[in-house]
């Protein structure tokens, strides 16, 4: 049987399989009741191993299996460094943000700025920048296998798009949270199985084995690490790799609802914990199979580039490339990776549907005046159909896409653009006390104007293109691929084409210039108003320069900035009352030793810390009974019948 027909057979075989188990898993498992059993999967109990891969699984997509390997062997290992702020981000999301989430028994991560700030303008600004974001990642994330599966099966892109998002609306009908879970960890093992393999061979067949792998990127500048420089323009050092990467990571990990509505599915905070801990090893394990694949590419093509050929149009399709080459000894693997592609889209697609779906019932939908009251069987319905028109406008914008050249970078940042003013109002609601709705408010609206305009000019503006390392054809040979495997079409490529331009287009003619310079009037207000115009020209260039890395810390600092400095301006002793669970245990308990006027309260409801989700109590409907500053000091132990004693006052 000719090697094509075998990947095309196993490639459809386990697009099957996928969509099999998760029909049976389904099927034979218990129904989906209530609200909570769909959103959360309560009723079925989720291991931690398999959240722990799902969590992973969350920013681990197409584009890290993609992209990683070409981003080693053309640009060398400095986005392997962006691993620092990740792993650093995860007890910061178990400490800071975990703990505050898990007493509320929240639906929306967005419905908690609701309850802070008493404010649903807050609660809409911030759910909106999350679907509108996630809509338009979400659109790329499934166009990006389809170029891999056009390249290498001839997949068509309108086939691929309507076999992904087809099968991902599915899913997500048939099995909520659930399926979403199932989806990742099939999807992560089927990846980490191919990157082991992929390694494997490549190290047994490289001269050598391991020590050519590794000596071979080391000699050639691909294994530069620790690269300190201060510099915010450079795309990434280690300093950008560890905090940008650290406030990204932090939005993502900490105010993204397909990840909070994760934790919020374990029974109990200190899994949560747990399980974000395991991240840590678990996410540079991950990160670094993708990157060492790379190595073992580069160890085999360092001295004949197959983009320099004409073999491959874009880097990114170099692992294709590279299994479609050294893989005819073992037919089928290829149609493997590419269903590990295919997968791929699938998996974040059905991950993401089901928390857009929740977020725009919960934070739109359901105030509504007709949607009000309704039954949870009624709402899950709602929330399906939502899921459906989500993954039939995704699918659209994923046509759309396809149209465009560029797309996947302006995405990503979009992303880090609006990671920022996410960050930034969590943590005025959890660590500012005196955080109002208007400064909340003021402070995002400002911070997505300010980034969004930097990254509308950043790609405006004309830059030089990244530089590749040097690669080398030197040593090309008839033998050096596969006889099957033949370049693309070369017409109009010449020798050096790859080579930059070294001299300017256009010179100006310094001497004409001179003299018609001597001529003019010299006027010293002038020449200094335009020395403070080039200072200024000059900021403004290097702020659109600022490496994309930099705009969700940029982004961060604005909204809590502004969002201080507004909520000091506008605040009242009436904005300073609130629960207590709604800022973090450790800001509480700091305002406690602080001098200055004290607000305090009590709610009429059970105590909510650690409740399983199935029990968890919504307090925006709770009465809150508020005091008078004299009867909290001669009050402070005081109790009701079935009410809470006092909590720790929060000054303001």
């Amino acid at each position: 049987m000719n090697n094509i027909v075998v990947d095309y057979v196993v490639f459809g075989l386990l697009i099957v399989a996928t969509l099999a188990f998760n029909i049976y898993n389904n099927v034979s498992g218990p129904k989906e009741k209530t609200k909570a059993d769909y959103v959360f999967a309560s009723g079925r109990a989720v291991s931690t191993w398999a959240m722990l891969l799902s969590i992973a699984r969350g920013f681990l997509g197409v584009r890290v299996f993609l992209g990683y390997p070409s981003e080693l062997f053309y640009r060398g290992s400095e986005m392997w460094e962006t691993m620092y702020g990740m792993c650093l981000a995860f007890p910061v999301v178990a400490y800071c943000f975990v703990p505050v989430y898990f007493t509320l028994g929240i639906t929306s991560v967005y419905q908690y700025l609701d309850l802070r700030f008493k404010s649903r303008l807050v609660r809409c600004l911030a759910s909106g920048t999350y679907v509108i974001r996630n809509l338009l990642n979400l659109g790329v994330t499934v166009f990006t296998p389809c170029v891999a599966l056009k390249t290498v099966i001839g997949m068509p892109y309108w086939m691929s798009i309507v076999g992904i998002s087809s099968i991902g609306i599915f899913l997500t009908l048939t099995g909520g949270l659930r399926s979403a879970i199932m989806a990742d960890v099939i999807q992560g093992v089927a990846m980490i199985f191919c990157s082991i393999i992929v390694i494997i061979q490549g190290a047994v067949t490289a001269e050598e084995g391991v020590k050519t792998v590794i000596k071979k990127s080391y000699d050639r500048g691909r294994l530069d690490f620790f690269d300190f420089d201060l510099d915010p323009t450079r795309r990434v050092t280690t300093i950008t790799a560890l905090v940008g990467q650290f406030f990204i990571s932090l939005s993502l990990y900490g105010c993204q609802q397909n990840f909070v509505q994760r934790y919020l599915s374990m029974k109990t905070q200190e899994k949560v914990t747990k399980t974000l801990w395991l991240n840590v090893p678990f996410m540079a394990l991950l990160m670094s199979l993708s990157w060492v694949v790379g190595m073992v590419i580069f160890a085999h093509y360092s001295d004949c580039d197959p983009k320099e050929l004409g073999y491959i149009n874009d880097i990114d399709e170099i692992l294709p490339f590279y299994i479609e080459d050294k893989f005819v000894f073992l037919p089928g693997f290829l149609g493997l990776t590419m269903a590990c592609l295919f997968n791929g889209g699938l998996s974040f697609l059905v991950s993401n549907l089901n928390s857009l779906a929740t977020v725009i019932w919960e934070d739109f939908l359901a105030h509504l005046q007709p949607m009000k009251n309704l039954g949870d069987t009624k709402q899950i319905y709602i929330i399906k159909a939502t899921a459906a028109v989500l993954g039939i406008f995704i699918a659209g914008i994923s046509f759309f896409v396809s149209y465009f050249s560029g797309v996947i970078e302006s995405s990503m940042l979009m992303t880090s653009a609006t990671s920022g003013p996410l960050l930034g109002v969590f943590l005025l609601a959890m660590f500012v006390p005196i955080a109002n709705w208007k400064g909340a408010s003021v402070g995002m609206i400002v911070s997505h104007i300010v980034t969004l305009w930097i990254t509308v000019n950043s790609l405006m503006m004309e830059k030089p293109p990244i530089a590749y390392l040097p690669t080398t054809i030197d040593s090309c040979t008839n033998q050096t691929f596969s006889q099957h495997i033949s370049p693309l079409d070369l017409t109009n490529r010449t020798k050096y084409s790859a080579l930059p331009d070294l001299v300017p287009t256009t010179l100006s003619n310094t001497d004409e210039n001179d003299e018609e310079f001597r001529e003019q009037p010299y006027n010293v207000n002038e020449l200094d108003l335009e020395i403070k115009e080039t200072k200024i020209d000059d900021f403004m260039t290097a702020l659109y320069k600022m490496t994309y890395m930099y705009y969700a810390l940029f982004g961060t600092a604005v909204t809590v900035l502004v969002g201080i400095v507004v909520s000091y301006i506008t605040g009242t002793d009436e904005e300073y009352r609130y629960s207590d669970d709604l800022i973090h245990p450790m800001v509480k308990k700091l305002c406690s030793w602080l001098p200055g006027k004290q607000s305090c309260f009590e709610i009429d409801s059970p105590k909510t810390k650690s409740v399983p989700v199935n029990e968890k109590i919504d307090l925006s409907n709770q009465k809150i009974k508020l005091q008078t500053i004299s009867e909290c000091y001669k009050n402070s132990a005081f109790t009701a019948e079935n009410t809470l004693p006092i909590p720790n006052v929060i000054k303001s």
